[in-house]
């Protein structure tokens, strides 16, 4: 049995091949390396789980509600949104303090909060906490990112030279005679009574008796 190696590629017996702790993919031995956690040299990690555990991704928590805010920002100036609907965008629960403290609502930029929908351009406008809401207001528009350039045409568009097909040559005087004269034979051998199997064709006394 053989199989292919998540990372390289290659194709090798089962038996070369070991498989990730982690993500229970089956790798080759140049493409993997111990717990690098643990050190334990039994429990063996591939490339690409090691790189995670080494440098992790940081990913705000609030990053869910900034890009909210940002695509929000291209059809209103004014966004009313629920606590319950903000636990959803954050994939998370907001802590108690935001439910309790209306000064966790401040526009401060030194809280991890704050900063998500302040980089989007948004400030809170107002919070009711007994209602569960919480009102945006944008205040700057960020700059769009530039497109694209077109590619300009400056020459005009010559097409691809196509070569004259080749023009078929006529057959010679002596092929066509001969075709002809096949033709012919065909004929004549179809015109002609072939003689059933296993019946003798007539002797010359029946001929001369029929007049034939």
């Amino acid at each position: 049995m053989k199989d292919e190696c998540g990372i390289c590629g290659r194709v090798m017996r089962t038996t070369y091949l070991r498989q990730c702790q982690r993500c229970k993919k089956m790798f080759c031995r140049d493409c993997m390396t111990p717990d690098v956690a643990t050190g334990d040299p039994m429990a063996m990690l591939c490339l690409h789980c090691a790189r995670r555990i080494v440098s992790p991704r940081t990913v705000n928590k609030y990053a869910g509600l900034e890009s909210h805010l940002k695509f929000r920002a291209a059809f209103t100036d004014l966004v009313t949104l629920k606590f319950a609907r903000i636990d959803g965008l954050i994939g998370s629960n907001l802590p108690m303090a935001a439910y309790r403290d209306p000064l966790w609502w401040s526009n401060t930029s030194s809280s991890a909060h704050a900063k998500a929908w302040l980089d989007a351009g948004w400030e809170v406008h107002e919070v009711n906490l007994k209602e569960g809401t919480v009102a945006f207001k944008k205040v700057r528009s960020l700059p769009r990112k530039p497109k694209r350039k077109s590619l300009e045409i400056t020459q005009p568009f010559i097409p691809v030279p196509v070569r004259p097909l080749r023009s078929s040559k006529k057959p010679s005087n002596t092929k066509v005679s001969k075709l002809y004269a096949r033709i012919k034979n065909l004929e004549r051998q179809r015109n002609t009574r072939q003689p059933i199997r296993g019946m003798k064709g007539k002797s010359r006394y029946q001929k001369r008796l029929f007049k034939e």
